[in-house]
């Protein structure tokens, strides 16, 4: 299949990792059939799900009703909503809940929600007994193009976005279009901004595909979703079954990500920025950086910001609410980026639309003077 072609009605990508291979199941009505498709991992008809209050309310009883169907029980764990949750707090409330639950090694932990949920499950899945399995059902653009995908789980510290964590793959990824649908327009744009840095990273075509067919994603045309995250998910699993622990060429995933995660430290992993958004300013700033740098023709930076703000994104510092800290102070916060390698940082920089790279070759003198250059601007 061309890779822009109109796929089927559901789709199913594979992550090929050998033994521990697992598919992405993507199409509409996914939750409904939860139980018959969690059920041959069983060992028991016994799970645990984690998932917090927001998703709770919309989606919980649906993925209980299809587990009680397929005769499953289910122990639920629910967390507050929020960045904050990937915490040591919550993180140790998810561990002693799932103990107090009587969920073995053998059992299945589903984590049920976002980004956050399913970093948090997934990593204390990894830790619990020294490893229970689980599966993902991301209910976000964001985590169903990139979080529930790769077997990365973690939590935050005060030092840092996702400094502490496992690569713990899941036994499977379900995701269902349709919980797109009771997202509101800035969660649906903050995931958007994963699904444009897999066109920013390495498939020009599938990004100029994007600029076409955004209004339609949003608009909550099925075919549209359904292709945006089936080529987001095929360029991540291609990734990961070459780099699955983040040695080498799985850090182009992170375009954007450098600048992104040290602006998420500066605004306390609050809801004044979401982790989209953030990475929609990095993902500007990279493209940004790397003209001043010499290292990509002008224009990109601008077709790249245009884009992303005509879908409501966020691309400027001066769009962030609130006061952010000095550029030297920004800098020490991406200093503690978990890519760096001794002492230098990890840049994930652009020749242009399609064409990231990895580089550490890039002097802290510069980015102070980009960031500095950047708090200027409005």
């Amino acid at each position: 299949m061309n890779k822009l072609e109109t796929p089927a009605a559901n789709a199913t990508v594979a992550v090929d990792l050998g033994t521990r291979r697992y598919e992405i199941a993507i199409g509409e009505g996914l939750l409904a059939e939860a139980g018959k498709r969690i059920k041959p991992f069983l060992r028991r008809p016994v799970v645990a799900i984690v998932t917090d209050s927001n998703v709770a309310s919309r989606h919980l009883d649906g993925l209980q009703q299809s587990l009680a169907e397929a005769g499953i029980s289910a122990t639920v764990i629910v967390l507050p909503p929020g960045e904050a949750t990937k915490s040591y707090r919550h993180l140790a409330e998810t561990l002693d809940g799932l103990l107090a639950a009587g969920i073995e090694r053998r059992d299945m932990v589903i984590a049920l929600g976002g980004g956050v949920i399913g970093d948090l499950a997934g990593f204390a899945a990894s830790i619990l007994r020294r490893g229970v399995d689980f599966i993902q059902i991301p209910t976000t653009l964001l985590a169903q193009v990139d979080s529930s995908v790769g077997g990365k789980t973690g939590i935050n510290s005060p030092h840092g976005k996702n400094l502490v964590g496992a690569f713990h793959q899941p036994r499977a990824v379900l995701i269902d279009i349709a919980l797109l649908d009771t997202l509101p327009r800035r969660e649906l744009a903050a995931g958007y901004a994963e699904v444009a840095k897999y066109g920013l990273l390495g498939d020009a075509p599938f990004f100029s595909w994007l600029e076409a067919n955004a209004p339609s994603l949003f608009a909550g045309d099925a075919q549209s979703r359904i292709k945006a995250i089936t080529r987001s998910c095929e360029m991540k699993a291609a990734i990961v079954i070459e780099d699955e622990t983040e040695t080498g060429v799985r850090a182009l995933l992170n375009l954007g990500h450098t600048f992104g995660h040290a602006l998420e430290a500066a605004t306390g992993f609050s809801s004044r920025l979401l982790h989209g958004e953030a990475v929609s300013i990095g993902m500007a700033q990279a493209f940004r950086f790397s003209e001043r740098q010499g290292l990509a023709a002008a224009g990109n930076a601008a077709r790249v910001e245009k884009h992303l703000r005509s879908v409501g994104l966020p691309t400027r510092l001066s769009d962030i609410p609130g006061e952010l800290p000095a550029p030297a102070k920004l800098l020490e916060i991406m200093r503690q980026d978990k890519k760096a390698v001794a002492g230098k940082l990890t840049f994930i920089l652009v020749r242009g639309i399609g064409e990231a790279f990895i580089t550490r070759d890039i002097e802290e003198t510069d980015v102070l003077a980009f960031l500095a250059e950047e708090q200027r601007k409005t």
